[in-house]
Protein backbone atom coordinates (compact mmCIF):
# COMPACT_ATOMS: atom_id res chain seq x y z
CA UNK A 1 0.00 0.00 0.00
CA UNK A 2 1.68 3.56 -1.00
CA UNK A 3 0.44 6.42 0.98
CA UNK A 4 -0.28 9.31 -2.27
CA UNK A 5 -0.92 12.40 -0.81
CA UNK A 6 0.45 14.93 -3.70
CA UNK A 7 -0.41 18.04 -2.40
CA UNK A 8 -1.14 17.92 1.26
CA UNK A 9 1.57 19.47 4.24
CA UNK A 10 3.20 16.84 6.08
CA UNK A 11 1.51 17.76 8.93
CA UNK A 12 -1.38 15.64 7.63
CA UNK A 13 0.75 13.22 5.36
CA UNK A 14 1.99 12.13 8.91
CA UNK A 15 -1.27 11.86 10.65
CA UNK A 16 -2.21 9.82 7.34
CA UNK A 17 0.64 7.69 7.64
CA UNK A 18 -0.22 7.13 11.21
CA UNK A 19 -3.44 5.92 11.13
CA UNK A 20 -3.05 3.88 7.74
CA UNK A 21 0.20 2.15 8.82
CA UNK A 22 -0.79 0.44 11.53
CA UNK A 23 -4.29 -1.11 9.38
CA UNK A 24 -1.77 -2.20 6.72
CA UNK A 25 1.19 -3.43 8.83
CA UNK A 26 -1.23 -5.62 11.11
CA UNK A 27 -2.58 -7.43 8.00
CA UNK A 28 1.32 -8.11 6.54
CA UNK A 29 1.08 -5.25 3.98
CA UNK A 30 3.93 -3.48 3.27
CA UNK A 31 3.70 0.58 3.71
CA UNK A 32 5.28 2.68 1.39
CA UNK A 33 5.34 6.65 1.21
CA UNK A 34 5.05 8.19 -2.12
CA UNK A 35 8.31 10.52 -2.79
CA UNK A 36 9.99 11.56 0.56
CA UNK A 37 12.34 9.18 1.75
CA UNK A 38 12.43 11.46 5.05
CA UNK A 39 8.82 11.18 6.26
CA UNK A 40 9.29 7.33 5.05
CA UNK A 41 11.80 7.12 8.00
CA UNK A 42 10.11 9.63 10.04
CA UNK A 43 6.61 7.80 10.49
CA UNK A 44 7.74 3.95 10.72
CA UNK A 45 7.16 3.32 6.97
CA UNK A 46 8.21 -0.39 5.33
CA UNK A 47 9.56 1.71 2.58
CA UNK A 48 9.31 4.56 -0.10
CA UNK A 49 8.47 4.87 -3.82
CA UNK A 50 10.84 7.20 -5.71
CA UNK A 51 9.90 9.28 -9.08
CA UNK A 52 12.74 10.44 -11.52
CA UNK A 53 12.02 13.87 -9.95
CA UNK A 54 12.08 12.72 -6.40
CA UNK A 55 14.98 12.22 -3.84
CA UNK A 56 17.91 9.89 -5.80
CA UNK A 57 18.42 5.78 -5.03
CA UNK A 58 21.16 6.55 -3.51
CA UNK A 59 19.92 9.41 -1.36
CA UNK A 60 16.86 7.49 -0.49
CA UNK A 61 19.06 4.18 0.68
CA UNK A 62 21.16 6.17 2.74
CA UNK A 63 18.08 7.39 4.41
CA UNK A 64 16.52 4.17 4.66
CA UNK A 65 18.93 1.75 5.11
CA UNK A 66 19.33 -1.57 3.66
CA UNK A 67 16.04 -2.91 5.08
CA UNK A 68 13.26 -0.94 4.28
CA UNK A 69 11.70 -1.18 0.51
CA UNK A 70 12.34 1.50 -2.37
CA UNK A 71 10.55 1.09 -5.22
CA UNK A 72 11.46 3.46 -8.70
CA UNK A 73 9.20 4.93 -11.40
CA UNK A 74 11.16 4.04 -14.65
CA UNK A 75 8.20 5.49 -17.11
CA UNK A 76 8.64 3.28 -20.24
CA UNK A 77 12.73 3.34 -20.11
CA UNK A 78 14.73 0.20 -20.08
CA UNK A 79 17.31 1.94 -19.25
CA UNK A 80 16.19 3.56 -16.04
CA UNK A 81 15.09 -0.09 -15.08
CA UNK A 82 17.98 -1.29 -15.64
CA UNK A 83 19.75 1.21 -13.88
CA UNK A 84 17.82 1.38 -10.55
CA UNK A 85 17.83 -2.94 -10.37
CA UNK A 86 22.02 -2.65 -10.43
CA UNK A 87 21.29 0.17 -8.02
CA UNK A 88 19.47 -2.06 -5.53
CA UNK A 89 16.05 -1.30 -5.82
CA UNK A 90 13.16 -3.38 -4.41
CA UNK A 91 11.06 -2.79 -7.25
CA UNK A 92 10.53 -1.13 -10.17
CA UNK A 93 7.17 0.19 -11.59
CA UNK A 94 6.40 0.85 -15.15
CA UNK A 95 3.93 3.47 -16.86
CA UNK A 96 1.44 4.66 -17.77
CA UNK A 97 -0.05 1.87 -19.70
CA UNK A 98 -3.34 2.96 -20.05
CA UNK A 99 -5.10 7.16 -19.64
CA UNK A 100 -5.15 8.23 -15.39
CA UNK A 101 -7.42 10.16 -14.17
CA UNK A 102 -4.87 10.50 -11.38
CA UNK A 103 -2.03 11.79 -12.97
CA UNK A 104 -1.66 13.40 -16.44
CA UNK A 105 1.37 10.84 -18.28
CA UNK A 106 3.89 11.64 -19.68
CA UNK A 107 5.33 8.68 -20.57
CA UNK A 108 3.17 5.34 -22.00
CA UNK A 109 4.44 1.93 -21.77
CA UNK A 110 4.08 -1.07 -24.10
CA UNK A 111 2.84 -4.00 -22.67
CA UNK A 112 5.68 -5.50 -24.44
CA UNK A 113 8.17 -3.79 -21.28
CA UNK A 114 6.44 -5.83 -18.87
CA UNK A 115 6.74 -9.08 -20.63
CA UNK A 116 11.02 -8.43 -21.26
CA UNK A 117 11.26 -7.06 -17.75
CA UNK A 118 10.27 -10.49 -16.74
CA UNK A 119 11.83 -13.26 -19.06
CA UNK A 120 15.59 -11.24 -17.86
CA UNK A 121 14.87 -9.56 -14.22
CA UNK A 122 13.91 -10.71 -10.90
CA UNK A 123 13.81 -7.70 -9.82
CA UNK A 124 9.10 -7.16 -9.36
CA UNK A 125 7.81 -5.23 -11.68
CA UNK A 126 4.94 -2.78 -10.94
CA UNK A 127 2.61 -1.74 -13.84
CA UNK A 128 1.11 1.86 -13.24
CA UNK A 129 -1.52 4.02 -15.42
CA UNK A 130 -5.07 4.01 -15.52
CA UNK A 131 -5.06 -0.09 -14.41
CA UNK A 132 -9.18 -1.51 -14.12
CA UNK A 133 -10.27 -5.04 -13.54
CA UNK A 134 -11.58 -4.80 -17.69
CA UNK A 135 -7.73 -3.90 -18.72
CA UNK A 136 -5.61 -5.36 -16.40
CA UNK A 137 -5.16 -9.11 -17.83
CA UNK A 138 -2.96 -8.63 -20.48
CA UNK A 139 -0.55 -6.80 -17.58
CA UNK A 140 -0.38 -10.02 -15.75
CA UNK A 141 0.05 -12.21 -18.42
CA UNK A 142 2.82 -10.16 -19.67
CA UNK A 143 4.34 -10.61 -15.92
CA UNK A 144 3.18 -7.20 -13.79
CA UNK A 145 3.89 -8.89 -10.17
CA UNK A 146 2.15 -5.70 -8.64
CA UNK A 147 -0.78 -3.78 -10.06
CA UNK A 148 -0.80 0.45 -8.90
CA UNK A 149 -4.46 1.09 -8.87
CA UNK A 150 -5.80 4.17 -6.96
CA UNK A 151 -9.35 5.34 -8.97
CA UNK A 152 -10.27 2.43 -10.11
CA UNK A 153 -10.75 1.39 -6.19
CA UNK A 154 -11.64 4.40 -4.36
CA UNK A 155 -14.03 5.42 -7.17
CA UNK A 156 -15.60 2.22 -8.01
CA UNK A 157 -19.54 2.22 -7.97
CA UNK A 158 -20.14 -0.70 -5.74
CA UNK A 159 -17.15 0.62 -3.21
CA UNK A 160 -13.74 -0.58 -2.72
CA UNK A 161 -14.48 -4.35 -1.87
CA UNK A 162 -16.30 -4.69 -5.05
CA UNK A 163 -13.49 -3.21 -7.26
CA UNK A 164 -10.90 -5.34 -5.17
CA UNK A 165 -13.22 -8.44 -5.84
CA UNK A 166 -13.26 -7.15 -9.57
CA UNK A 167 -9.65 -7.19 -9.72
CA UNK A 168 -9.05 -10.55 -7.41
CA UNK A 169 -11.31 -12.54 -9.78
CA UNK A 170 -9.38 -10.44 -12.73
CA UNK A 171 -6.22 -11.41 -12.19
CA UNK A 172 -7.25 -15.22 -10.96
CA UNK A 173 -8.41 -15.39 -14.93
CA UNK A 174 -5.08 -13.96 -16.48
CA UNK A 175 -2.87 -15.87 -13.81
Amino acid sequence: MQLRLKDAGDDAIRGAADALRPVAQQRGVAFLMNDRPDLALATGCDGVHIGQEDASFVEARRILGLERIIGVTCHASRHLAIEAAESGADYVAFGAFFPSASKAAQHHADIELLRWWSEIMTVPAVAIGGITPDNCAPLVAAGADFLAVISAVWDHPQGPAAAVASFLKAIAAAA
